[in-house]
């Protein structure tokens, strides 16, 4: 089946139209495993809702054409800003407002925390990284642990929680939190709240938000866009991801040909102590681990287990379902495919709150009023990262005590 599976999907790249698509779709499709996931992935569209029997993914009209040939689109309709555009929520942070927060904060507690910027995009926003330690001046000797939001511009509460992570290790520091000050002194703590300034820009420029997901690179034929988290160098070129310019999973020409992952990839190999990452990114309720680019499991064993154990272990707090990527389905040159699979980086997703899509209660744009009690669910998690940071192993019942070597 799988073997069939891929062969469909090679025709159907292969038909799917180069032309402007504009329009995005709402749809509704039939998919009982993960191969007929992947089918449906390797369209172009975005899944953003797995159910026993269907999926609901967002696509354009070729895609939403290529669907209907196979005979596994059940519903589908034009997105309109009545449905699932709501006004801005101002308690989110847009670039300048995030900017000018970590800017202040950093003036306060200089003496544990640092900014910088780590390149610059397309449009010349500077990608800004934050660093906590109560070593600074030693923090590359130290166990480090990465968090990043907002590969996605639509996904704004993903960008959200990395902010308030970094006020509440600095603010709790500061007031005597004997946990956070023993975290932080004993720790190298990298934070990136938003990869993809361009785009979280451009969803919310025109005063409603208009469901982007790419950065805003140029491509051929007029269209704009490369999905970051499909533009990772492990596995990249493979199912779901698109190579369709006009793809909201659209891969990008090249591994990391965009400013944006080019980024990341120097700012994580500069900093050799990393051990774990997380990459915040929404919707469904999720903790994801690789691989997801290929069906095949973690191959060295102990490495898989604790991801494993890990992962369920989080998930005692928030809630949420941990599982293999490409047990959802398949999709080639996401971030922690990359860092684990290149740099064996303890690597995690979090598909944040919530469980599913809705018009103006769900999906992308759930409100502001969701912000706190998503950031409170997830802090003992990004908590316990750091702690383990210095021997993720340690999760496993037959490792003890740290094994961290700068």
């Amino acid at each position: 089946m799988k073997t069939t599976i891929l062969a469909i999907a090679g025709i159907l790249l292969a038909s799917v139209s180069y032309a402007e698509d504009s329009v995005q779709y709402w749809m509704k499709i039939k998919a009982t495993d993960k191969y007929e996931r992947s089918l449906v992935a390797a369209t172009g569209v975005t899944i953003e809702t797995v159910r026993e029997d269907f999926v609901v993914a967002l696509g354009n009209e070729s895609e939403k054409k290529a669907l209907d040939e196979l005979g596994i689109l059940e519903v589908s309709f034009p997105m309109t800003a009545e449905m699932d555009f709501p006004a801005r929520d101002s308690a989110y942070h847009n670039y300048d407002e995030m900017t000018k927060k970590l800017q202040d904060l950093m003036a306060i507690h200089s003496n544990i925390a640092s900014m910088q910027s780590i390149g610059k995009t397309y449009e010349g926003r500077d990608i800004w990284a934050v660093r906590i330690s109560g070593q600074l001046a030693q923090a590359d000797q130290l166990p480090a642990v990465v968090f990043m939001g907002g590969h996605h511009a639509r996904e704004h509460l993903s960008i959200e929680l990395p902010i308030f992570y970094v006020e509440y290790l600095l603010t709790e520091y500061a007031k005597g939190n004997p946990r956070i000050q023993s975290l932080v002194n004993s720790r190298d703590i990298h934070i990136i709240p938003m990869v993809n300034p361009d785009g979280a820009e451009y969803d919310i420029a025109s005063g409603s938000y208009r469901s982007w997901r790419k950065n805003r690179a140029r491509n051929s034929g007029n269209s704009f866009g490369v999905d970051l988290n499909r533009n990772y160098g492990f596995g990249w070129g493979g199912q779901g991801a698109s190579s369709n310019p006009n793809s909201d999973t659209f891969r990008g020409p090249m591994a990391f040909s965009e400013p944006e992952t080019k980024a990341i990839k120097k700012y994580v190999e500069d900093h050799q102590n990393i051990t774990i990452l997380l990459s915040f990114h929404t919707f469904s309720q999720l903790i994801l681990y690789p691989f997801g680019h290929v069906y095949d499991d973690i191959p060295v064993v102990r490495d898989r287990q604790v991801h494993e154990v890990m992962a369920k272990k989080m998930a005692t707090w928030n809630g949420y379902t941990p599982e293999k990527s490409s047990d959802l389905y398949l999709a080639a040159g996401d971030t922690t495919d990359w860092s684990y699979g290149e740099h064996k980086i303890i690597s995690f997703t979090f598909e944040l709150d919530p469980g599913d899509s809705g018009w103006g209660s769900g999906g992308f744009y759930p409100g502001a009023e969701i912000i706190p009690s998503v950031q409170q669910k997830n802090l003992e998690p990004v908590l316990y990262l750091i702690d383990y940071a210095d021997n993720p192993y340690r999760a496993l019942d037959a490792e003890r005590g740290p094994i961290f070597k700068p």
